[in-house]
């Protein structure tokens, strides 16, 4: 699939030395399908002129609905590649491969509409409806919620991400007002960082203690800093603020990472405590013999290659004679 080109000499590119390596964003295998399925409806538009008024009409709202259609089931398809990306994630609240199915279902249905076709025109826009739900599949429809957390947690953490989400679009509202794409895209690296964090606290939502400082006092001030810069740099334009401003992001963006990682980290911990519990359960029951109580570091390699599954293991430690 083609990728938009960026180098080191454009507009757009990320500054030397940015903070932070971030993974792409999710995209779903078959986004690309209904930009094909809007070329094929083409020809509705070239037969239009060929008609009365009537026929034109028509046949371009038919395209429209086709092609208006195919628009949402796009959306709905980056919809969902984000939220099968994430361990925990709440359904989109509004259907769009199946509003966009309807709508293409409708508009096959207009295009072949004329008198007395009528049945004939809601069988085709039904099996529109069909193939378009066989082709796109149909819309995420629970949440996913994290083990171990309850809904007030996670309801609680969502309210505070919305609002957080509410001061990064007016800072990024504020820097598009220079029409500046370098700078606008340095801020979306940003934006990527605490969308990272977000998606930490979504599955940590027990987290959101240590991190609410960084989703209110922070991104407030970094949305304070950002209105006050582009009301200086929309008068005159001065390169120290411009280089101040950039560095001011590049230690925020620092610090964002720095804490989702430290929820990372905690999650860590809970493993390794689940881990050493087990562990021990085992040493007790005689099941693994002294090894058990090695650290996993310190454990010795298995070089045996009979014992091939944990059953097989297990049975291979009730078998050793006990000391």
């Amino acid at each position: 699939m083609a990728q938009r080109f960026s180098g080191r000499f454009s507009p757009d590119a990320a500054p030397r030395g940015a903070p932070g390596a971030l993974p792409p964003a999710p995209r779903h295998p078959h986004e690309g399908r209904p930009k094909w399925v809007t070329i094929a409806a083409f020809p509705m538009v070239l037969g239009a002129f060929f008609q009365n008024a009537a026929g034109m009409v028509t046949d371009l709202a038919a395209f429209g609905l086709v092609a208006t259609g195919m628009w949402m089931t796009r959306e709905g398809l980056a919809a969902q590649a984000a939220y099968e990306a994430r361990r925990v994630a709440r359904a989109p609240a509004l259907p769009r491969k199946l509003i966009g199915g309807l709508m293409a279902g409708s508009g096959l249905g207009l295009a072949v509409l004329a008198p007395g076709l009528t049945v004939d025109a809601a069988l085709v826009g039904a099996a529109g409806v069909a193939m378009h739900l066989l082709a796109f599949g149909p819309d995420p429809m629970r949440d996913k919620r994290a083990e171990g957390a309850d809904s007030f947690q996670q309801d609680r953490a969502a309210r505070m991400i919305a609002e957080a989400e509410g001061y990064l679009s007016e800072m990024r509202a504020a820097i598009e007002r220079l029409g500046d794409r370098r700078l606008t895209a340095r801020v979306g690296m940003f934006e990527a960082a605490v969308h990272h964090l977000f998606d930490r606290l979504r599955e940590n939502p027990g987290g959101l203690s240590s991190a609410r400082r960084y989703l209110g006092v922070y991104l407030m001030g970094a949305r304070d800093a950002s209105v006050r810069f582009a009301d200086l740099q929309s008068v005159r334009q001065d390169p120290s603020v411009r280089a101040s401003y950039e560095a001011f992001l590049d230690e925020l963006q620092r610090d964002f990472l720095a804490r989702a990682d430290k929820l990372m980290d905690g999650d860590r911990e809970a493993l390794d405590i689940e881990m050493s519990v087990l562990r021990e359960r085992l040493a007790r029951e005689g099941l693994t013999g002294a090894a058990t109580a090695l650290a996993p570091e310190d454990r010795p390699a298995l070089q045996s290659q009979e014992a091939q599954t944990l059953d097989q293991l297990l049975s291979r430690g009730e078998r050793a004679p006990r000391a």
